[in-house]
């Protein structure tokens, strides 16, 4: 398919640029589910860059597998203007994805994105579009992330490859990010590198952006945010609990290594959390437990395994207190949901 011409957009707003570098074509591959947000979280600072410049600084092109509208996570769907066909080596191919996070595995998507990065084009995931990069192999030794939520079911289906928490990553000709927002900052880099911090500093004021990107680097707000405490010995040992979700420590084993006493815990947990230690701590392996059968195809077993239960009878015992529903059941509605959206 022949590159399309670049919309340059007329804008009041106008940052000049020289125009010496060629238009960079960028190609976003549209999975089934993908993240409207972070789809237009990626493209919008592109037309943006192009209408502040007046130049066609960019050019961007949407495909399908098979060059057909593509439903959002939010319902709404997306034409494209190809399908799935070779790029030209100089295009950065994005896979947008969102959930499901296997639909990104598609073996269409991952064919086409593994013979783009071995003729030597850039390639990057948006969202969970890293699952698509890890079926490539184009993970190995290249930092990357993904979206938070689906962190702990993509370390379950690929146990050699760690992403980071942090909000995007670019290594070499591997990008990816966690979406949302996320998909704008790792945007603002690449215009960065590009055209300049200035340019994109410009870019990231016309999104309404004052935080310039590379400052806010993780994706989730700190814990201290999470459970309004700033106090160091709490995010201490709250932090060891979320290490230790598999094998979990005890009550003594938390005190001892974050360096208090196990009456001291006690008292700092109910005077700011309103709740045991132990009570916590379950809740934080509960919440893993249901993330996993939310994402995964994980056993009853392999879960509770996984969030450190010792049988699949505490675990559903305790699932069912904390969520009202038998994860049986739980499961059981997450198939017929899955069944209707395909």
């Amino acid at each position: 398919m022949e590159p399309s011409e670049p919309l340059v957009p007329a804008g009041a707003a106008y940052y000049p640029v020289p125009a010496a570098s060629p238009t960079r074509s960028y190609a976003f591959i549209l999975v089934p589910g993908f993240t409207l947000l972070a789809f237009s979280s990626a493209v919008e600072p592109l037309r943006i860059a192009n209408q502040l410049s007046q130049q066609p600084l960019y050019r961007w092109m949407l495909m399908s597998e098979g060059g057909t509208p593509v439903a959002s996570s939010s319902g709404i769907s997306v034409c494209v203007d190809a399908p799935l066909e070779p790029m030209e080596r100089e295009t950065r191919a994005f896979v947008c994805a969102g959930n499901p996070a296997a639909a990104a595995a598609s073996p269409k998507v991952v064919t086409a994105i593994q013979r783009h990065a071995r003729f030597g084009g850039a390639v990057g995931g948006i969202c969970t579009g890293a699952v698509a990069l890890a079926e490539a192999g184009l993970l190995v030794d290249h930092p990357f992330t993904l979206h938070w939520e689906n962190q702990p079911a993509f370390s379950e289906d690929y146990p050699m490859l760690c992403p980071t928490a942090n909000r995007f990553e670019v290594s070499g000709r591997v990008m990816t990010c966690g979406g949302g927002a996320a998909a704008t900052d790792m945007m603002l880099s690449l215009i960065a590198e590009d055209h300049g911090a200035d340019f994109a500093a410009m870019v990231s004021e016309m999104c309404l952006r004052k935080v310039m990107t590379g400052i806010e680097r993780e994706q989730r707000s700190s814990l201290s945010v999470i459970i309004r405490s700033r106090n160091p010995g709490l995010l201490r040992v709250v932090n060891l609990m979320n290490d230790h979700i598999e094998d979990p420590l005890t009550l003594d084993d938390l005190a001892r290594v974050a360096g208090f006493s196990r009456r001291h815990v006690e008292r700092m947990f109910l005077a700011v959390l309103g709740q045991s230690p132990g009570d916590y701590y379950r809740t934080i392996r509960l919440d893993r437990g249901r993330n996993l059968l939310s994402t995964t195809d994980l056993s009853l077993l392999e879960v509770a395994m996984a969030c450190g239960f010792g049988s699949v009878a505490h675990f559903s015992k305790s699932f069912k207190a904390r969520f009202g529903v038998a994860p049986t059941k739980f499961n059981y509605r997450l198939g017929a949901s899955r069944r209707v959206q395909n």
